[in-house]
């Protein structure tokens, strides 16, 4: 949950708190940007410089310092776009953070940092005209050509580093002073001791040194200092784990295809009709069920309008994270990843209304009776869930006066992009699945459904089981996944990211086939719902792992609406795994039974 850093007793800056303008995905994150009091000059050193004294500390204010102490808080700075980097000892290793604590509790009392120490790491240019250099739109119009006669060097900001300590000022000492004055005496910065107890009603004095340094790294790889890859080794085990998982399945696939189908298909044709007559009688498995296996399922349009929608978070994730991996969607520019989900999300909305609509005219072989409430809740479906959850999660932000709530006036964007963009292509790709041709059922339905007989095992157990492996495709991803989103760590490896996801879509492909395949073999001839759920059912193992990190790996969340926020958001995630995964497996089966029955003479 983001505050902003204001609503901390903290130094202002003189011209007043100022927000920097947004763009849509950080405004949805809940990146709020704000001026801050520091001020440094270019290449020049300055210590123990004086920010403020705060106010005496309300009983208000002591209480809400030492919440968010308690709660493990960090204050993010930025400076040229990089974020504040900080460096910490643990074991031997060095470990690295984006932004620095709020304080630190020792024993029963609460001390906070109360001066910064900041590095910055400067790269000398040696070419005059500056913006021919940087080759980034951002500072292209801030950078002054020089002249060829002035040899000023000029230089550009690689790197930035804070090390945060708590030292014990003298309040009374700096009564007299003004904002950026130097302080009296000099201040030793140690960050392994603290010594500014939170206490109510005593002021808290700020201070800051800056140090430059010249640094070899160059404009372009500033960004690897955060992106270096935290045990690359772990992804590749991941995939490798996962190519197991995809060879195994892919074995029994071919195994059915091959020996099953082709047996019985040999058989067949080299009987003649009496024998075949015969053998009908002593038929066994899916050939049975030739009757009834495209026997309309129940609530056939709300299969359709999943797997649709289904359709649609498949591409956009595959779209998006292609993008990433292909480094479009740098963490440079922050919030470039949502907006551009949101982007790929309502121009797919074509393809999912024709995804739809086709199948719904496929199942009721031909009748393109219904379409438009077919697609018109294609393009409500996912998104009203999701604007249900959002809605009622951000009424928890509004109550706790946090930045991650989203403001009103971007609530009427996102209704009107739903409802003026998404809707209408929706629609449009609604009337291209109308007009498209219906794919033909290779045999006739019976009039009266066949029995099913009674099954050993409930079927929703192996719908159910199904899912474990497609999750053991991607619980090692998943869980760096998660740090980034909540632990706020740098996630940049969309490479594996990409290829983990296309294996998942493989694995999710074999399982449900496989699944479909078993339940034709003793004669069960509703596969539609199965297929979906069968590959779909890895949402529920994502949920429980989410609900696992929770517990075991966010232990500083604060509250009963934190972890509320928490499980709401894992539940929109959950949902649109399910979908996208759910309809890989009915696609898949879909075209597995269709090839089956076609191949198979029968009169």
């Amino acid at each position: 949950m983001p505050f902003s850093y204001y609503s901390l007793p903290f130094c202002k800056p003189p011209e007043g708190v100022k927000d920097s303008a947004e763009n849509l995905g950080e405004l949805l994150m809940g990146d709020r940007i704000e001026n801050s009091p520091y001020k440094f000059k270019m290449y020049k050193n300055e210590s123990d410089i004086f920010l403020c004294k705060s106010e005496a500390l309300s009983p208000d204010h002591f209480k809400i310092l030492t919440k968010r102490i308690d709660e493990m808080y960090q204050v993010n700075l930025i400076l040229d776009n990089l974020p504040a980097i900080r460096y910490t000892q643990k074991e031997g290793y060095t470990l690295r953070w984006t932004g620095y604590p709020v304080g630190v509790k020792v024993k029963d009392s609460y001390y906070i940092f109360n001066h910064l120490k900041f590095k910055v790491l400067v790269h000398e240019y040696e070419d005059a005209n500056m913006a021919r250099v940087m080759g980034t739109g951002d500072a292209a119009e801030v950078i002054p050509t020089i002249a060829k006669g002035d040899e000023v060097p000029g230089y550009m900001v690689v790197g930035f580093e804070v090390i945060p300590c708590s030292i014990m000022h003298n309040a009374d000492s700096v009564k007299n002073l003004k904002i950026y004055e130097k302080y009296p005496s000099p201040i030793k910065c140690d960050p392994t001791s603290v010594s500014v107890p939170v206490k109510e009603g005593q002021p808290i004095v700020f201070t800051y040194e800056v140090e430059f340094e010249k640094s070899d790294i160059k404009w372009p790889s500033r960004w690897d200092a955060y992106l270096k890859m935290e045990g690359s080794k772990v992804h590749w085990f991941s995939i490798l784990n996962s190519l197991m998982v995809i060879t195994f399945l892919a074995g029994i696939v071919l195994v059915i295809l091959l020996r099953t189908v082709r047996r019985d298909l040999t058989r067949y044709e080299e009987l003649d009709k009496e024998a075949q007559a015969q053998m009908n009688e002593e038929l066994s498995g899916w050939k049975l069920v030739v009757g009834d296996v495209f026997r309309a399922p129940s609530h056939p349009a709300l299969l359709c309008i999943m797997v649709g929608d289904g359709v649609q978070i498949l591409g956009m994730a595959v779209v998006t994270i292609l993008f990433a991996a292909l480094g479009f969607m740098s963490p440079a520019s922050r919030g470039t990843l949502i907006t551009g989900m949101l982007f790929f999300y309502m121009i797919l909305g074509i393809v999912a209304g024709y995804v739809a609509v086709r199948l719904w005219r496929t199942i009721g072989c031909g009748d393109s009776k219904g379409w438009v409430s077919v697609s018109w809740r294609a393009a409500c479906f996912f998104p009203g869930i999701a604007f249900l959850i959002l809605t009622t999660l951000n009424f928890l932000l509004w109550g706790s006066h946090s930045t991650g709530a989203i403001p009103f006036s971007l609530f009427v964007i996102l209704l009107l992009l739903w409802f003026c963009i998404s809707v209408p292509l929706t629609l449009v790709g609604g009337y291209f699945g109308a007009k498209a041709p219906h794919i033909e059922f290779p045999v006739r339905t019976n009039q009266i459904p066949r029995e099913i007989p009674p099954q050993k095992y409930p079927s929703w157990l192996l719908v159910l089981g199904a899912g474990t492996l497609p999750f053991g495709t991607l619980f090692i991803e998943l869980f760096f996944i998660m740090s980034s989103i909540w632990m706020g760590r740098v996630y940049y490896v969309f490479g594996f990211l990409f290829i983990v996801m296309i294996l998942l879509v493989v694995v999710c492909a074999e399982v449900s086939l496989v699944l479909t395949y078993m339940h034709l073999c003793v004669e069960d001839w509703k596969w539609w719902w199965k297929s979906f759920f069968a590959s779909g059912s890895v949402a529920i193992y994502i949920f429980l792992y989410s609900v696992n990190y929770l517990i075991f790996d966010l232990k500083s969340l604060s509250g009963p609406v934190s972890a509320t926020l928490y499980l709401g958001y894992s539940l929109f995630m959950v949902l649109a795994i399910m979908l996208a995964t759910g309809t890989v497996g009915f696609l898949s089966s879909f075209w597995f039974v269709h090839y089956l029955f076609s191949s198979v003479k029968l009169d």
